[in-house]
């Protein structure tokens, strides 16, 4: 039996508390992922039936878009399929075209002579970011300031239902990561820095996706913690190579992984999360890919994971340059499905290889496909009468009102007011002129950022609908106000209050890493044409993480993060002006200069900008 680690002070005492073998940071827990192997009986016969070529069908997961030919899902008996960040239906990017992709990539797989059905996964991170007109919500780091695990399941429950509107059952999510250093482009991914408040947060997303157990309930989806083992502790100049942490080694000792990035697993795992995708990242310079102590040992074994394992995208290929070898050590690691978006022929052909050779023994291959078919029974998948469909109702709901007022109460909650001088904020409703200005202040791609349409994100319009924060200004002002837009923010001078929002474009992986964490020149001029004005100044920083932000904090009246808020951008004017008074608290250390990076919560000091659990 575990023992329950309680944790209770607003920043996590990392020195105190050390997740020993087998402790879970969670109280009174019933795993419900151990109740997968409940449903070993009722597939034993399917297994016993299938082919080795039909099994590792089941291990294979191609993208959509790399298929030679949808009838490759039939060929190779494929048993998943995902849409990777750019990977939209070819005939349109609507609720309509996904649902009609699905379904026949769901034909394909039941045509086969087993006629067993497919997963379909998507990176659905803050929403289903994919779609056109989807609810986009904030990225995990703004959602962390919420404080909130209510919140982050109701949701988690809508994304789920707008991710089943079009028919698709499996999210990439949540991710669980435990980000030490801001310069990391992913660091708006995690919940926060502190493993307490990504274990709660990260269980409370996973039951708004899947429920209170893995079931067949048609308005929940598959849920993926990720990623699994260490991605947010990686050191500088060791990832990728057009990254600066990205992908990179996590150094330190065994002490140090359980008590500060295992321990979110914990209630992720408790929560019955049914599967759980390895990173790119290394332990001591070993693939987690490939990292059968951690995997097998600690993750199957110690923590009792009953459901199935997912590679990251072509991540088996950094295991070893070989790439039959990388298949051979990763399957035998504990990889139980393989994400392969077009090399699928050659990883059915290697693997099937390995185990004539006796080099991947049967017993591993028939554990994985028992946990893949687990899964896929316990979702009703396997059931006699299983037709594929997408329900009426939640594509009648999709986008819809009631989701979007949640998405905006998302925001009010995660904002985080930095700075207060008593004279600009909130803004007056009398105010009968106000400037706005800022690149970020019309435009719903920045605030968005990452995995919104494209993977990267981008810029401007992204057709999902919402509200920019300057149309939202404009709507709460009093009808006699004067609300001017200025990006540069030279009209400034006779307003009653400026408004200047500023901040990060879009990025993802690879393209996020950072070694300043500067304000981008535009803003910087931006905020002094403002200041030279004389007007009263209230600053939003929209951004993935802290930036340096020293002198700009200095020239502000008020400051906000508001982090990556989506695509509601009127929860941003609730808080301007009053209607909704900041409650957001910092997740995430606020360095003072890059130089003190990485600054968190385990070697909190006063240099500091803001420590975590602050905002006014």
């Amino acid at each position: 039996m575990r023992t329950a680690i309680r944790i209770f002070s607003v920043v996590f005492a990392l020195s105190s508390t050390t997740a020993a073998l087998g402790e879970s940071p969670t109280a009174d827990a019933t795993s419900a992922a151990k109740k997968l192997s409940a449903y070993d009986e009722q597939i034993k016969p399917l297994l016993a039936k299938m082919t080795l070529q039909e099994k590792i069908g089941q291990m294979t997961q191609p993208d959509q878009d790399s298929l030679q030919s949808e009838t490759d899902i039939e060929t190779f008996f494929v048993g998943s399929i995902l849409s990777g960040g750019n990977s939209d239906p070819q005939d349109g990017n609507t609720l309509e075209a996904w649902t009609a992709l699905y379904l026949r990539c769901q034909k394909q797989a039941m045509s086969t002579r087993l006629g067993i059905p497919l997963l379909y996964g998507v990176d659905a991170v803050h929403g289903h970011n994919n779609v056109i007109g989807a609810v986009i919500f904030p990225h995990n780091l703004g959602l962390g300031c919420t404080g909130d695990p209510e919140l982050i399941r109701e949701i988690s429950e809508i994304t789920a239902k707008e991710v089943r509107a079009t028919g698709i059952e499996w999210t990439f999510a949540p991710c669980i990561t435990v980000p030490q250093d801001e310069r990391w482009g992913r660091t708006y991914e995690g919940y926060s820095e502190d493993p307490k408040i990504a274990s709660e947060l990260g269980e409370a997303a996973v039951f708004g996706l899947q429920g209170p157990r893995l079931s067949d309930d048609p308005q929940r989806v598959l849920g993926c913690a990720k990623h699994f083992l260490g991605d947010g502790g990686t050191r500088p100049g060791t990832g990728h190579a057009d990254g600066l942490l990205d992908q990179g080694d996590m150094q330190g000792d065994e002490e140090m992984v359980r008590r500060m990035h295992l321990f979110p697993y914990y209630a992720a795992v408790d929560a019955g999360v049914g599967t759980i995708m390895p990173s790119y990242s290394s332990w001591n310079g070993k693939k987690m890919s490939g990292h059968k102590y951690l995997m097998t040992d600690v993750l199957k074994g110690e923590l009792g994971f009953e459901g199935f394992l997912i590679s990251d995208y072509n991540a088996i290929d950094q295991v070893t340059p070989d790439y039959k070898e990388a298949i051979e050590q990763s399957i035998n690691a504990g990889m139980d499905m393989v994400m392969v978006p077009s090399n699928y022929a050659n990883f059915t052909k290697f693997l099937e290889e390995l185990v004539n050779e006796g080099r991947v023994p049967m017993s591993r291959i028939d554990d994985a496909v028992t946990r893949i078919l687990r899964v896929k029974c316990a979702m009703g998948l396997l059931d006699d009468d299983y037709s594929p469909e997408a329900d009426p109702a939640l594509q009648e709901a999709f986008g819809s009102a009631a989701h979007r007022d949640v998405a905006r109460r998302a925001v009010q909650k995660s904002l985080v007011l930095l700075k207060d001088n008593g004279k600009a904020f909130p803004i007056a409703k009398g105010a009968t002129k106000i400037c706005v200005a800022g690149k970020c202040a019309d435009d719903i791609g920045n605030q968005c950022g990452g995995w919104t349409i494209d993977w990267q994100g981008k810029s401007g319009e992204v057709t999902t609908g919402g509200t920019t924060i300057v149309e939202a200004i404009r709507s709460t002002a009093a009808d006699a106000a004067d609300v001017t837009f200025s990006e540069d923010g030279k009209d400034a001078a006779d307003a009653d209050v400026a408004i200047v929002v500023i901040g990060e474009k879009p990025y993802a992986e690879f393209m996020g890493d950072s070694a300043e964490l500067v304000l981008d020149p535009e803003d910087v001029a931006t905020i002094k044409n403002v200041t030279a004005s004389g007007t009263p100044m209230v600053v939003v920083l929209v951004s993935g993480r802290p930036l340096i932000i020293n002198d700009t904090l200095d020239a502000a009246d008020a400051f906000i993060a508001a982090w990556l808020p989506g695509t509601e951008g009127q929860g941003v004017a609730d808080v301007l002006f009053g209607d909704y008074k900041p409650t957001g608290k910092l997740s995430i250390t606020w360095p003072s200069s890059v130089d003190q990076i990485p600054l968190n919560s385990t070697k909190q000091d006063d240099s500091c900008l803001f420590p975590i659990g602050f905002g006014l």
